[in-house]
């Protein structure tokens, strides 16, 4: 076969891929969740911190309370009840073999609210995750089913709004169902990088290049690489019609009109959507808040049904010739834009010389230092990584260890990795059940109670950055802001939650000495009042019982009048 016949095949195949993909879905099954126009805020496959976005983020026009209805006929599922996460969501299972997802909601429909609070009083737990059969929530097309909200992991107030393949769980991009979502607009390109790909994605990094517009298509000088092996990524974002900035549903890279890396984002499952470390340029998304997306793929990226198989994006130069490069960018509908330019390869250069531990894909690692270990398992890293690791003093009067410094938060791992870490003082038994295990990766922190195997603590974590251990012999706190015997009028009580190291993770209250249902909002605890504590009915007594993550418990008492 010709090399034009190949790139002929593998065109039609990506056409025809692209159109079945589409057409592969019943259209116009579901309706608009809402009952105003859908107006995107994110896009299925839209670039998040460890995660891809599962579904399509609906604006309520910056509100809370409207209307959720169900997309089809059907019977709600599941439900599920969660401080961060997707807060309050409703699951609704469909005769076709779909199941959408409704989340963020503030309240569902009353038949189903006051099963769930009621299930939330017997259990004497806010948090549920509860199943249903066909038979109990039955459903019609556009039936009331919640009012929109902002709970959950939400930043504002909307609707996500998912998709499911009921068999699998994998998450369908919505879009591919014919909604009415008018677009216009082709994918707008500001930035294009080449890597030297000799040794890793990761060393030296991202090589920017300018981009300009001529007219509808993109274009960048000629590209000099000192590398004979590299690959590209693209920084680019799909606006739509409405202002938002959503992700690229669709890219392919050509070199010489050969088709050399193509990728689709069809459908992701929950189970692998952490794969999007393993798809974009993770240092520059964690350290400098920018979206590049690899056109190619890293060695440890298994994510499925996203590029095809054997276009892995890696370009080999075997000369100093120049060759054309374009790259396509497609949305759902079809709009498309092109980048088009060349690339030359100058010289070869010597390879990066690895200076630590060398942990690459495919492969586990136990890496130590004096008082640390930490053991990857062969699915931990996505691309090689020249490993740094060790150990300085920690000055902060609670810490019971060296800092173990474990290389940098700017690159990524897939999976859990165990670490150990040795105290750097002798412990009473009492001191080791108060000990917890803190890692610092730049945004934020990570504590853990971790176990004691002989003389170390063991924990795990999903991110890299800095680990100490700490002993934490304080108290888990709430606070109310009313005086104690205060009358009462608002429509809630709201009890703020303060620890000194890690979270509170047990939160239990008491209305004269019956459970009280309190939802938790970030580190807020809120009742609203409800029959269990009606006007008029005199002094109550509430007792609030706090546990921190260090296993550390608080008891408090507060009064007041309805």
């Amino acid at each position: 076969m010709t090399v034009f016949c190949k790139l002929l095949v593998i065109t039609l195949f990506i056409n025809a891929f692209t159109i079945k993909a589409q057409k592969n879905y019943p259209q116009n099954y579901f309706r608009n969740p809402l009952n105003i126009p859908m107006q995107l805020a994110a896009n299925f496959g839209a670039v998040r911190t460890n995660h891809f976005h599962m579904g399509l983020d609906l604006r309520t026009n910056s509100q809370e309370n409207l209307s959720v209805v169900s997309a089809a006929d059907g019977y709600v599922s599941r439900i599920k009840v969660e401080r961060y996460g997707f807060g309050n969501a409703v699951y609704i299972t469909h005769p076709n073999g779909y199941t959408t997802v409704y989340a963020h909601l503030n309240k569902y429909f009353d038949k189903l609210d006051e099963y769930v609070k009621e299930r939330q009083y017997k259990d004497e737990k806010w948090e549920q995750d509860i199943t249903f059969s066909a038979g109990q929530f039955p459903v019609t097309k556009g039936q009331l089913i919640a009012l929109s909200g902002n709970t959950g992991g939400s930043a504002g107030p909307h609707l996500h709004f998912e998709i499911r393949d009921t068999k699998t769980e994998d998450c369908i991009n919505p879009l591919l169902f014919g909604f009415n979502i008018p677009d216009q607009i082709a994918p707008i390109i500001s930035g294009l990088y080449w890597y030297d790909r000799r040794f890793s994605a990761y060393e030296p990094g991202a090589n920017g290049i300018a981009v300009k517009k001529a007219g509808g298509v993109y274009t960048a000088d000629v590209i000099q690489v000192d590398s004979p092996m590299v690959s590209f990524g693209i920084k680019a974002v799909d606006k739509a019609n409405q202002g938002f900035n959503l992700g690229i549903y669709h890219a392919e890279l050509l070199m010489d009109d050969r088709l050399i890396y193509s990728f689709s984002i069809d459908k992701v499952s929950y189970d692998d959507t952490r794969y999007l470390n393993g798809c974009i340029d993770y240092p520059k998304f964690i350290r400098d808040k920018m979206g590049i997306q690899h056109l190619s793929v890293l060695p440890g990226m298994k994510l499925k049904n996203y590029s095809l198989p054997d276009l892995n994006g890696i370009i080999n130069l075997q000369d100093e010739e120049v060759h054309n490069i374009e790259i396509v960018l497609k949305d759902v509908n079809g709009n498309t834009s092109r980048l088009k330019t060349k690339i030359r390869f100058n010289k070869k250069i010597d390879k990066v010389t690895p200076a630590g531990e060398i942990v690459m894909a495919g492969n586990g690692k136990t890496i130590t230092t004096q008082n640390g270990e930490i053991n990857f398992s062969k699915n931990a890293v996505y691309d090689t990584v020249n490993f740094q690791m060790y150990e300085k003093s920690n000055t902060n009067a609670d810490a019971v260890s060296n800092t173990v410094v474990l290389h940098s938060p700017y690159i990524p791992v897939h999976d859990d990795y165990t670490l150990k870490i040795k105290p750097n003082r002798k412990l009473t038994n009492e001191e080791k059940g108060k000990v917890v295990a803190l890692l610092d990766y730049g945004s934020d922190t990570n504590v853990v109670k971790g176990k004691w195997n002989g003389d170390r603590v063991e924990a795990e974590f999903n991110r890299l950055g800095t680990a100490v251990l700490l002993l934490d012999e304080s108290l888990p706190s709430v606070s109310s802001g009313w005086k104690d015997g205060v009358l009462i009028n608002s429509s809630s009580l709201r009890l703020k939650g303060t620890v000194k190291v890690g979270d509170i993770v047990s939160f239990r209250a008491e209305l004269d000495g019956k459970w009280l249902r309190f939802a938790r909002t970030k580190d807020d605890f809120v009742y609203i009042f409800d029959e269990k504590c009606p006007k008029g009915s005199g002094l109550h007594t509430l007792k609030v019982t706090t546990t921190n993550t260090a296993g550390n418990t608080n008891t408090q008492t507060f009064t007041f009048q309805r």
